[in-house]
């Protein structure tokens, strides 16, 4: 690893500013590093080596002519290969799209480029962002710097793994039930859900339309608030954005401050079931954010108990609904084509062995909660639970400035344990669903090891809608006192690689 693989987001940007050293440097040194690891950490599913060097020289062209250029220009980046890429595969983790070829960006991609950040590929992922290890991808299972016997989680693992691994300074993901902050905390990184609608899902390949929001991740929170200021924004290409300001997230970050703030314990998002390392280690940041100055206390959302199973009756729903335009017709794979057989077959046939086992589980399940005699009993009754769990969050909202809560239950588990055990898997993301029902803000932070297996924890910090801002006060007050406690967990070398 070198000096330049370690310098942070916003180091790499001061450097870059100070003509320091050159993006052509900081891109080949990242690459590099890909090359030395990713075939133990498998992050990236296409690395785009000539393409990111053409990209970093035409950014020191642009520097030294004196063009004004963005804070992150120059700077890294690994994209999570559920955002469309003009020039790079899009595949979703799945076979179904293997090989495709998209004919326009997403927004986010557009705005990435915009901003000068220099794309080193696309990443790995749980198959259309649907699991919690990334071991649903149809190119197998990404590995968790810290043991490479463990799961990255999911379904941004591949993100999470490369910057945790020092392949890219920053990486982005999308967050549905929890993909951006669960493999942020298993991975030891900072990751960000923003507010649904205040980041765009435009030439995201859709999951789940009501919930999925594309997020930043880095490796200290400052990094993952220039990323998220960058990335977001009003887009009139998608009906779900909203026509606000982005939330002051640097200057938030740079402030670190939860003097006088309000943080409120969430009490169901704690106890039995949970890793003792896990708690015990989530006990003492909220005690170090009581010593500087914050007022805690305890709070009830006691729907948030039903929001797992809400969850998977409404994800499901939406993703029978959107999956269904990937029949063997317009693009991606297709089976059977033998000028015999009917498009019905055909479309059988693909999607038979196209989609993986998670994908049709959830297919399945989702078409049947919408079908003639069950939508009222399952979804409709899955929506009635959300409007309960907005009004829990409303309701403590009135309490306090920001929730707090383990960001998972437990650390990394290893590759397989879960494989066979759907209602495991999906327990890996009880603490983050809710936000993702009521669409408002959070934030996953390092908050040190669990002394069981030395692995990372997070602290998971939840905000209103639109107040993004409060989630970094807290999460850079956090991670400054931790680092001042125990060392920063962040930037010790990752004992899986190194």
């Amino acid at each position: 690893m070198t000096e330049l693989t370690r310098m942070t987001a916003a180091e790499l940007s001061a450097a870059l500013a100070a003509g320091e050293v050159s993006a052509a440097e900081v891109t080949l040194a990242h690459l590099d590093r890909i090359a030395a690891v990713d075939s133990r950490v498998h992050a990236f599913l296409h690395v785009a080596a000539d393409r990111a060097l053409a990209a970093a020289e035409d950014i020191d062209k642009r520097r030294r002519a004196g063009e004004p250029l963005g804070p992150l220009a120059g700077v890294p980046i690994a994209v999570k290969d559920v955002f469309t890429t003009v020039g790079l595969p899009t595949t979703c983790g799945s076979r179904i799209l293997e090989g495709w070829h998209p004919p326009y960006d997403a927004t986010i991609t557009a705005r990435l480029k915009q901003a000068g950040t220099i794309i080193l590929g696309k990443t790995n992922m749980d198959e259309f962002a649907m699991g919690s290890s990334t071991e649903n991808s149809a190119f197998g299972p990404s590995r968790n710097p810290w043991d490479l016997s463990r799961v990255p989680g999911g379904s941004s693992g591949g993100s999470a793994a490369a910057v945790a691994a020092y392949e890219a300074p920053l990486a982005i993901g999308t967050d549905t039930g929890g993909s951006i902050r669960q493999p942020a905390a298993v991975c030891g990184i900072v990751g960000t859900k923003p507010t649904y609608g205040g980041s765009s899902r435009y030439g995201v390949v859709a999951f789940a339309s009501s919930l999925d929001t594309p997020g930043p991740f880095g490796r200290t929170v400052l990094d993952a608030a220039l990323l998220h200021e960058a990335m977001s924004g009003y887009d009139p290409m998608d009906s779900t954005s909203i026509d606000a300001p982005v939330p002051p997230v640097v200057a938030a970050a740079r402030q670190a401050d939860v003097s006088g703030m309000r943080i409120g314990v969430v009490t169901e998002l704690s106890g039995a079931g949970y890793q003792p390392g896990v708690l015990s280690r989530f006990a003492e940041a909220v005690e170090l954010l009581e010593s500087l100055g914050a007022k805690v206390t305890e709070v009830s959302c006691p729907h948030f108990s039903y929001a797992l199973p809400a969850y998977y009756l409404i994800a499901p729903s939406e993703c029978s609904s959107n999956l269904a335009r990937f029949d063997a017709m317009r693009y991606g794979l297709r089976v059977g084509d033998d000028g015999v057989r009917d498009a019905e077959e055909v479309m059988a046939l693909t999607r038979e062995r196209g989609f993986g086992a998670e994908v049709k589980r959830r297919i399945i399940l989702g078409t049947y909660a919408l079908s003639s005699g069950y939508y009222d009993a399952y979804y409709g009754k899955a929506q009635q639970v959300r409007t309960l769990i907005i009004q829990d969050f409303d309701a403590a909202f009135g309490q306090v400035d920001v929730l707090v809560s383990p960001a998972t239950p437990t650390t990394a588990f290893p590759i397989g344990e879960r494989a066979d055990d759907p209602m495991a898997m999906y327990l890996a993301d009880l603490c983050t669903i809710p936000s993702d029902l009521a669409g408002n803000a959070a934030i996953s932070v390092p908050c040190g090891r669990a002394p069981e297996d030395g692995l990372p924890v997070g602290l998971h910090v939840m905000a209103p809608a639109l107040a993004d801002d409060r989630l970094y006060r807290v999460a850079a007050a956090a991670e400054a006192a931790l680092a001042g406690q125990w060392g920063h967990p962040l930037l010790a070398e990752a004992k899986g690689l190194d």
